[in-house]
């Protein structure tokens, strides 16, 4: 499942430094506007607890997590839809990604430079929605026209497509992101088409200082950002970039016992990684065997054969039928056979719909 969620936010807002703690890929970081130009791409494994308890259950001879995709893109700043600072390029850049993560920075630090001279958590998120409703504005005044004069001639799709436009053009002008209007199915697949910025479904990320990580509710800034949220129908998640890339260099003993000091249960970054996980409608199921134990991404409301064709295109085109437990059932019955014996293990066919956590074992033929 080749998908991915792009870090974006102003300059100086800590998007690299997170990008470096989740992906500990060196992505540049540095106290100046646009040190990061090309976008920075890393892989991420995603924490998942079911897959220890499945690896401590069948004893295999490896184990293998799902991953995430993160792009780190280069910051934004005011008039980038118009080509200021590295304006399309950006712009073009997040156009590429499927889920956006916004960072905004909720501390104050008087040795780290803000673009705008002082820290507004909602100015920063405006600046960066506006310039991303007017590089869609202009994309849909570009088609409006040609559609508009086909609509006239009567073509039923001009007609239809023309209202969604129209629609589109009136939400964005009243500054409103496509994501926020209502459509019917058949209209989103046509704004869909339109490949627009402000339709992608976004995550907040409050960037906050190291006296805030333990309670982030006393931070005023992260409360305006949550508010601002609720308004857009996105979560919010708090971090401290600085403490996390701190964590992301401990192993697993040392990083438990580190978060404990600081009175947090677990890192921002697994909060995020999930989180922009769950943004895009993913999921995972399992293959569990004593060669591998295994984690699989997939997008919920996928069937069995899709699911099955991830792992292989053989696995999809001579499907004949998933053998299927869920991950609670199996560890409550303690082994594969138990489960059986149980009676919750399934034999699933084509229509259907795998679930998260599923444990499958995938029969086929070719």
């Amino acid at each position: 499942m080749a998908l991915t969620a792009g870090i974006v936010g102003l300059p100086n807002v800590g998007k690299s430094t997170l990008f470096n703690a989740i992906t500990q890929a060196g992505a540049e970081s540095a106290n100046y506007p646009f040190c990061t130009i090309d976008p920075n791409v890393g892989m991420v494994e995603v924490p998942d607890h079911r897959l220890q308890k499945l690896t401590e259950l069948v004893k295999p001879k490896k184990t293998v997590p799902t991953t995430f995709e993160f792009t780190d893109i280069a910051g934004i700043v005011k008039g980038a839809s118009k080509g200021e600072g590295l304006g399309n390029q950006f712009l073009s850049h997040i156009r590429q990604v499927d889920a956006i993560c916004h960072v905004v920075r909720c501390f104050a630090d008087d040795n780290i430079t803000h673009v705008a001279g002082n820290v507004d958590p909602i100015s920063d998120i405006e600046t960066i929605n506006l310039e991303l409703i007017l590089a869609d504005l202009e994309t849909v005044d570009k088609r409006i026209g040609r559609v508009e004069k086909m609509a006239k001639q009567k073509d039923k799709d001009a007609m239809f497509e023309y209202e969604v436009l129209a629609k589109l053009k009136e939400a964005f002008e009243e500054e409103k992101p496509a994501r926020t209007i209502e459509f019917t199915d058949d209209q989103m697949k046509v704004a869909k088409g339109l490949h627009l910025l402000t339709i992608k479904p976004v995550l907040y990320v409050a960037n906050v200082g190291e006296d805030d990580v333990a309670d982030p509710s006393e931070n005023e800034y992260v409360q305006q950002v949550r508010t601002f949220a609720e308004q857009d129908h996105a979560e919010v998640i708090v971090v401290c970039a600085k403490i996390e890339s701190e964590i992301a260099e401990l192993d697993g003993d040392e990083k438990t016992m580190f978060l404990e000091e600081l009175g947090i249960k677990e890192s921002g970054l697994d909060q995020l990684i999930r989180a922009a996980y769950s943004l895009l409608g993913l999921a995972t199921y399992f293959t569990a065997g004593v060669q591998e134990v295994r984690a699989w991404t997939f997008r919920k409301g996928m069937k069995a054969p899709q699911c099955a064709g991830i792992i292989h295109t053989d696995f999809e085109r001579g499907f004949i039928r998933a053998e299927t437990v869920s991950y609670d059932d199996l560890l409550a019955a303690g082994s594969m056979g138990a489960a059986r014996e149980a009676g919750k293990v399934r034999l699933e066919g084509k229509e259907y719909e795998v679930q998260d956590g599923d444990v499958i074992h995938f029969r086929f033929n070719v």
